[in-house]
């Protein structure tokens, strides 16, 4: 294949070199479209933290022998979907598809996936940094995934509750402060992405689907990824810390219902 574009969630990738690997070439690139901090994030970076492997992120380094870093594309994805069954997917809202080399070079493999992408409908810019990108949508992530799934509540009821709004405040503020940290600043505001996220209305996460399903939620590298980073850049990060460690014990007892 010219590309293969990973849909899985993120704790998947580890499992899933057998699937993969019949369809490698030589030079295909494997665009992993995926929520959080990625396995590849200090992968063609300079600096102390080159190379640095994200523990949450990758386990003993298993998701990177599953699929190396030097096949990976970035890919973030600005689409709300929601599966109805098996096999049918409702499309919410969103059509863009940003890509990026995690090296930050612009490469003719992201420039024809793009096309390709852009062709069939979709907006697939082409980032010079996509860890900007990766952000920017986490600010999202970390807050609406695992709140959704502490309260049993979407998007919209998060926000419009003064205390958790506060406390989705709270949370993107701490997750910005961890960005710049690591040398990213983004242009949208903590309230710009609060309003965003009111105006999508009653989404209902996939982590709170998943949850009500009893399926493990995909919050590692969403959420105790960024607390993994706080730990490396020395940023307090309480809020994220304690919401960390709740809805762990939750995602715990849903992979082992029989824990007491």
């Amino acid at each position: 294949m010219d590309a293969v574009l990973l849909g899985l969630k993120a704790q998947h990738y580890a499992d899933c070199g057998p699937m993969l690997r019949p369809l490698l070439g030589p030079a295909t690139a494997v665009v992993a479209a995926q929520n959080g901090i990625p396995w590849w994030y200090f992968h063609g970076v300079e600096g102390p933290l080159a190379g640095h492997r994200i523990e949450s992120v990758d386990p003993g380094g298993a998701v990177s022998r599953a699929i190396p870093v030097e096949r990976a594309v970035g890919c973030v994805v600005y689409a709300a979907t929601e599966i109805v069954e098996p096999g049918v997917v409702r499309h919410i809202e969103g059509t863009r598809f940003s890509l990026g080399e995690p090296d930050r070079s612009d490469s003719r493999r992201c420039r024809d996936l793009s096309e390709a992408m852009t062709a069939g409908g979709l907006r697939c810019p082409v980032e010079p940094d996509l860890r900007v990108d990766v952000w920017v949508k986490l600010m999202g992530n970390i807050v609406f995934n695992p709140l959704s799934a502490l309260t049993r509540s979407t998007m919209a009821q998060i926000c419009r509750h003064r205390s958790t709004r506060d406390l989705a405040r709270t949370m993107m503020n701490e997750t910005l402060d961890v960005a710049a940290r690591l040398g990213v600043r983004t242009d949208v505001s903590v309230e710009r992405r609060l309003a965003g996220a009111e105006r999508t209305g009653d989404h209902r996460t996939s982590t709170l689907h998943d949850l009500e399903r009893g399926r493990p939620m995909e919050l590692d590298v969403i959420l105790s990824a960024v607390v993994e980073l706080a730990d490396l850049t020395g940023a307090p990060a309480p809020t994220l810390r304690a919401v960390d460690a709740v809805a762990g014990l939750l995602n715990q007892r849903v992979s082992a219902p029989a824990l007491t």
